[in-house]
C-alpha cells in the first residue's frame, strides 16, 4: 500500500510508503489523505494528526512525475492540481494542529505538504526546498500561498520560492520555516515535542486552531490557492516547462 495510517492514543500518523520512488505522490496516496481527513473529522478524541514519510531519506518529492508528465496541457493540469489543492486546503483546515515530521528530503509538491501544516520538524540531515522553478513552474498545490501566510519574514519566504533549491536544516530553522531541527529516530522527536505542547483536553487544541482557520475564511486563503493553481496551470502549458521535466528526467537515469 503508497500510504499507512496508525492511531496511538490521541495521535493519528499518515506515512506515505513509496521509500523507492522518494515517497512520491500519487492518486493512491491522495486517497489516503482523504482517508485520514475523514479519521480526523470523525474521531473527536484525536489532538494531534502527522503527516510523514517512509524510510530516512525522503519525507516527499512531490508529484510522481513518470504521472504527471503524461499531463501537457492547462486544462490537463489545472484538473490534477485543483484536485490536488482541494484536499490538501482540507488537511491544513483540519479541527487539530498538524505536525510535519520531516524525516528526509522534503521538494517540490512534499514541501508544500509540509508547509501547509502548522509545525515542521526537521531531521538534521534532511534538506527542504520549493524547486518547482527550475522545472519553470511555480508551485501548485497552495504551497506558495501558505509560504507567504505562515509569519515568516516576506523576504525569506520570497527568497525561499525564487532560488528553487533545497536548503538545509539550520538554514531552515534560521528563517523561521521549521519549527524544530532534530536528531535520532523521527518518533522519538514526535513524542519530545507532542509532551510539550499538549494539553489535557483536544477542544482547547481545536480551538485554537479555529482561531487560525477563522483568519484564513476571512482571507479568502482557499480563493488565493485557487489563483495559484489557475497561475501554475498555464505555466505548465509552456514548452519551457516540458523541456526542463525532460532534462530532468534525462539527468535521473544517466
Amino acid at each position: 500500500m503508497a500510504y499507512t495510517i496508525e492511531i496511538t492514543d490521541e495521535t493519528i500518523i499518515f506515512e506515505i510508503n513509496r521509500p523507492t520512488i522518494h515517497n512520491a505522490i500519487n492518486a493512491e496516496v491522495m486517497e489516503g489523505f482523504k482517508q485520514f481527513i475523514n479519521q480526523i473529522k470523525t474521531n473527536n478524541s484525536l489532538k494531534i494528526g502527522v503527516i510523514t514519510g517512509a524510510g530516512e531519506k525522503s519525507f516527499c518529492s512531490g508529484g510522481d512525475l513518470s504521472v504527471f508528465h503524461q499531463l501537457k496541457t492547462e486544462k490537463e493540469s489545472y484538473r490534477m492540481l485543483s484536485e490536488t489543492a482541494k484536499v490538501l486546503y482540507e488537511v491544513a483546515t483540519l479541527p487539530i494542529p498538524i505536525i510535519a515530521l520531516i524525516n528526509g528530503t522534503a521538494v517540490g509538491g512534499g514541501c508544500e505538504i509540509a508547509t501547509l501544516c502548522d509545525y515542521r520538524l526537521v531531521k538534521k540531515d534532511a534538506k527542504c526546498g520549493f524547486i518547482q522553478g527550475k522545472l519553470a513552474i511555480t508551485s501548485g498545490w497552495g504551497g506558495g500561498t501558505y509560504l507567504l501566510e505562515k509569519g515568516m519574514r516576506h523576504d525569506h519566504a520570497l527568497q525561499m520560492l525564487t532560488e528553487a533549491v533545497p536548503y538545509p536544516s539550520d538554514h531552515l530553522l534560521a528563517i523561521g520555516w521549521a519549527t524544530e531541527v532534530f536528531e535520532g529516530e523521527k518518533l522519538d522527536a514526535l513524542q519530545k515535542f507532542i509532551e510539550k505542547m499538549i494539553v489535557p483536553h483536544a477542544t482547547v487544541l481545536q480551538a485554537y486552531k479555529m482561531q487560525a482557520i477563522r483568519k484564513w475564511e476571512q482571507t479568502k486563503l482557499y480563493d488565493r490557492i485557487m489563483e495559484e493553481v489557475a497561475a501554475c496551470s498555464i505555466l505548465w502549458e509552456q514548452e519551457i516547462h516540458h523541456d526542463a521535466v525532460n532534462t530532468f528526467l534525462k539527468n535521473k537515469k544517466v
